[in-house]
């Protein structure tokens, strides 16, 4: 199972194995991890699952659709690699990724 390094705006950071297929978003859900809100429950409506993909890792986590690009452009805190964490899913070539939460979410 892939470890997944996610990192709070307080700088608390968390690594936990979060199942292949499985969003980001419910990876950070089932292990408590503040951060994500996730409002809509992973319907990619809400953007309250805001992630940014440390850029040594935005490749492996590939580039959002057109409707989760539209809902992050309206987020003042839009970073080049963010995603929807809800809208990433956790492959194998992920073991070891970090994932940054926004203070917005805290």
């Amino acid at each position: 199972m892939p470890v997944i390094n996610y990192i709070e705006f307080n700088g608390s950071e968390h690594s936990v194995q979060v199942p292949t297929g499985v969003s980001l978003m419910q990876g950070a859900m089932d292990n408590m991890i503040q951060g994500i809100v996730a409002e809509c429950g992973g319907c990619c409506v809400c953007c309250t699952c805001h992630c940014m993909i440390d850029p040594a890792w935005a490749a492996t986590a590939g580039t959002a659709a057109d409707d989760e690009s539209e809902l992050l452009e309206m987020l003042d805190t839009r970073e080049e690699t963010s995603r929807l964490s809800c809208q990433v899913k956790v492959t194998d070539a992920m073991d070891g990724m970090v994932v940054r939460l926004p203070e917005s979410q805290y």
